[in-house]
C-alpha cells in the first residue's frame, strides 16, 4: 500500500513552529485535505486547519503553502509515494497549525 507524506507545520505565535511528519495511507482520488481529515481521524485531533466546503458549502477557506506555492487543500490531489511540505500562508497573522487570521 502507498503512503502519502506530509510534513506540516504545527504550533501557535506562543509555542512556535515546528514540523511535524505524518504518515497518510494514499488512496485513489484524495486530496491533501482528504489527507489532513485522516490525520485528524487518526493520529491527532488537535490539528487545526480552516475549511467551510463540508459543512457550510462554501469554499476558499482551506489555502495553505504547499511545496512553496499557495493552493487550495481541497483542489491539490495527494500522490502515492510522495513527500509534501504544507504551512500556513505567509503575510497574514499566523493564529494556529495550518490557521491564519481572514483579514
Amino acid at each position: 500500500m502507498s503512503n502519502v507524506t506530509l510534513h506540516v507545520v504545527r504550533g501557535d505565535s506562543e509555542t512556535g513552529r515546528t514540523m511535524v511528519d505524518y504518515e497518510v495511507p494514499y488512496q485513489e482520488g484524495m486530496s491533501l485535505l482528504d489527507a489532513i481529515f485522516w490525520i485528524r481521524e487518526h493520529k491527532d485531533t488537535s490539528f487545526s486547519v480552516r475549511y467551510s466546503c463540508r459543512s457550510a458549502n462554501a469554499c476558499k477557506e482551506c489555502m495553505a503553502v504547499v511545496d512553496g506555492k499557495a493552493g487550495y487543500l481541497c483542489s491539490i490531489r495527494a500522490v502515492p509515494d510522495s513527500h509534501v511540505h504544507i504551512e500556513p500562508l505567509t503575510g497574514l497573522p499566523w493564529i494556529k497549525d495550518l490557521i491564519t487570521a481572514l483579514e
